[in-house]
């Protein structure tokens, strides 16, 4: 018997200060109002599901920092390349499993963010305007962490934020904020937004990530 339902995948867990269950559960009525059959794993154990992995569509993960098992990265990793859709935001995609090259797979890490919270801007590059996940939206402001992150060249920057002259750096520096990328023939995508759950109450912050979600999803 065959069904046209899509699986997700969300795995949640680590550090409880991103809030991984109630800011994730806020997604899942969307995935499923999108035709998805959503499952939640709280164990990092399901990365060894090699038939789980490859019978998923996209995994949603929000798993703030944590350790993980080269066997379990190259597990997600495979999944990925082979089309399962990978996507998240904040430290629960780029604040996390810092060894074993995981950041390898998502294009970006974490570095640092300036203390607390604080008013800064997203602006959409546009140049990348009319890609699926930030077309039609506006630059937005928010009050929240910022995130200096660290990434690959090989993504594709839809949004950028800016840090002002500081400290560590003489000029402003524009940081990419929001990307996605491929892996073999699956999908990534990243948000750097999403520290506590008001911040998805920002209309292009809650598109978004809606957005990137669907188009990373195979």
């Amino acid at each position: 018997m065959t069904t046209d339902t899509r699986r997700a995948l969300v795995v949640r867990g680590g550090w409880d200060g991103h809030q991984p269950v109630t800011i994730s559960d806020g997604f899942v009525p969307f995935l499923e109002e999108q035709g998805f059959a959503v499952e939640t794993a709280e164990d990092l154990a399901v990365y060894e599901d090699v038939e789980l992995l490859a019978a998923t569509d996209l995994v949603v993960q929000c798993w703030t920092m944590g350790t993980i098992t080269e066997r379990r990265r190259d597990n997600l990793a495979a999944a990925v390349r082979a089309g399962t859709g990978l996507a998240g935001w904040h430290g629960g995609i780029v604040d996390c499993f810092h060894d074993h090259g995981y950041h390898l797979l998502t294009g970006g890490t974490f570095a640092m963010h300036p203390p607390g919270f604080h008013d800064h801007g997203y602006t959409i590059v546009p140049e990348r305007a009319d890609h699926p996940v930030v077309t039609g939206l506006d630059d937005f402001a928010l009050h929240s962490e910022q995130y200096w992150v660290l990434t690959d060249p090989h993504i594709d920057v839809l949004a950028t934020t800016t840090f002002p002259a500081g400290d560590l750096h003489d000029a402003p520096v524009v940081m990419p904020a929001v990307w996605t990328r491929t892996w073999g023939r699956g999908r990534v995508f990243v948000s750097t937004i999403g520290h506590k759950p008001d911040d998805f109450e920002v209309p292009q912050v809650r598109t978004l990530t809606e957005r990137g979600l669907l188009w990373a999803a195979r």
